[in-house]
């Protein structure tokens, strides 16, 4: 289907959010790849990766680049050619992209009672303001607390950044649709502000870094 949300957060920060309905096949034939990740499209084993993997470049189309516009760094970090910032992620059938002038990170999640199962591996000090007896609220903010913690991990993108031990998001109700977080690494702490909504059942979280912001 074509573009499914556009979310036009500022002057400088864009987000755009996709609906997986297309084959692989269509989807395929509407993009073109440069040589390196022609290489990886045939490497990848699932077809709902494949699928993802592709829908990201429409998106980078409507926001008027193309995969050759796009690289990435040693450690798989993605850039783009006119130096504006921007994150990827994609999850069962959604995408989602965010282009920006100023630092970024982004992370969609299915919601999912087994999030539980592993909070314990990303939640710290999150612990004391969660309801474990609210089961839905509970898994919902697990999500939020997992996509915002991925999307810093995404800006920073640093070997041996702990989600538990390292990023700390803070209280928040879900119906505030933003928060706050910090990253406490190597002696350094950054503050991030966090906006996120709910999209069919997935969690959409992004981020920004305070510091760079106006």
């Amino acid at each position: 289907m074509p573009l499914f949300k556009t979310i036009h957060f500022n002057s400088a920060t864009q987000i755009f959010v996709w609906k997986i309905t297309e084959s692989f096949e269509q989807l395929n034939n509407e993009v073109q790849l440069n040589d390196k990740n022609c290489i990886r499209l045939e490497g990848m084993k699932s077809e709902l990766h494949q699928r993802g993997f592709l829908s990201v470049r429409k998106l980078l189309q409507t926001a008027g680049y193309t995969d050759f516009d796009l690289y990435y760094d040693e450690f798989g970090k993605p850039h783009l050619n006119d130096e504006k910032y921007i994150s990827i992620t994609h999850s069962h059938n959604f995408s989602a992209i965010i282009v920006s002038n100023e630092t970024v990170g982004i992370d969609i999640e299915l919601q999912r009672p087994k999030i539980t199962r592993i909070a314990h591996k990303f939640v710290d000090e999150e612990y004391s303001y969660l309801d474990e007896n609210d089961l839905e609220a509970y898994v919902k903010k697990l999500t939020v607390i997992w996509g915002a913690k991925e999307a810093i991990f995404k800006i920073r993108n640093e070997k041996g950044i702990s989600f538990k031990d390292h990023i700390k998001v803070a209280a928040f109700q879900l119906d505030d649709l933003k928060g706050k977080a910090e990253l406490h690494f190597e002696g350094i702490v950054v503050d991030y502000e966090l906006f996120y909504e709910e999209i069919e059942g997935f969690g959409l979280v992004y981020a920004l870094e305070e510091k760079n912001r106006s």
